[in-house]
């Protein structure tokens, strides 16, 4: 096998494979860690589905699969499956990170729910995340680049496992965050804005460890499709992300 092509290996595979459908109807499915590594291929290399290495089987099978496993919610299990299996991590770090959306992103069914907003960059997703202080995923959200942090990061927060210390940056530093997070049983260390005259405990050493969600977002942004968003539609971007992240850090 070339080195230009991304192929699961048989011990990644083992671990997806008891995550996978088992409803198959009629005939058998084409070889999953092969129509997988494709898909995960187009990922990386940024490319259209149309422009998939023939390695990989038909194009149109790779995109199929791709598209009906992110309506099933086939990619988002999967992420959620492995990064449970390790138990509850004991910080917790927050932030988010804009995307730019190219002009075929535009125009998807029911336009205003897809997740694209307009911002100072333009047209632009914002990816929201929940990791643990070694880089590790928990959970994402979609919203529009003109979305504030403070906003999405209360239902991003309905996903906080039980942690011991939750990290953020001053974006994050509302009363109505800090009350929900409290209420979760886990310690705000929440950078404080400027102009609170009230300013809670804040950590500056706890708080070096932040920089950890901004290296997953890095990694993440290597996949050139996560870098750059192509999809009409927020649950084929979101299922992209779920996998990549899977992929990155889950096998």
């Amino acid at each position: 096998m070339s080195r230009d092509f991304f192929w699961l290996t048989e011990a990644q595979f083992d671990r997806i494979r008891p995550h996978l459908p088992t409803d198959t109807r009629g005939k058998a499915r084409v070889d999953d860690r092969r129509v997988i590594s494709g898909i995960v291929h187009v990922l990386k290399s940024g490319g259209r589905w149309v422009d998939a290495p023939a390695v990989y089987g038909p194009r149109k099978t790779l995109y199929n699969r791709f598209v009906r496993w992110s309506e099933k919610g086939v990619w988002e299990k999967l992420f959620r499956s492995l990064a449970n299996a390790g138990g509850p991590p004991e910080q917790v770090l927050i932030d988010s990170s804009a995307i730019k959306a190219h002009r075929s992103a535009a125009g998807g069914k029911g336009a205003q729910t897809q997740a694209i907003g307009r911002s100072r960059g333009g047209r632009t997703t914002k990816i929201h995340a929940l990791t643990d202080r070694d880089c590790r995923p928990i959970a994402f959200l979609l919203t529009g680049g003109n979305v504030a942090d403070c906003t999405a990061g209360h239902d991003l927060l309905k996903q906080l496992p039980d942690a011991r210390i939750l990290h953020a940056d001053k974006g994050y530093d509302s009363n109505a965050i800090r009350r929900q997070v409290e209420a979760n049983g886990t310690m705000p260390n929440i950078s404080p804005k400027v102009n609170r005259r009230w300013k809670s405990t804040f950590s500056r050493v706890l708080y070096r460890n932040r920089n950890a969600i901004e290296r997953m977002f890095c990694r993440l942004k290597d996949f050139r499709r996560i870098a750059t968003r192509y999809d009409r539609l927020a649950v084929n971007f979101l299922a992209a992300i779920h996998l990549a992240a899977t992929v990155c850090y889950w096998l």
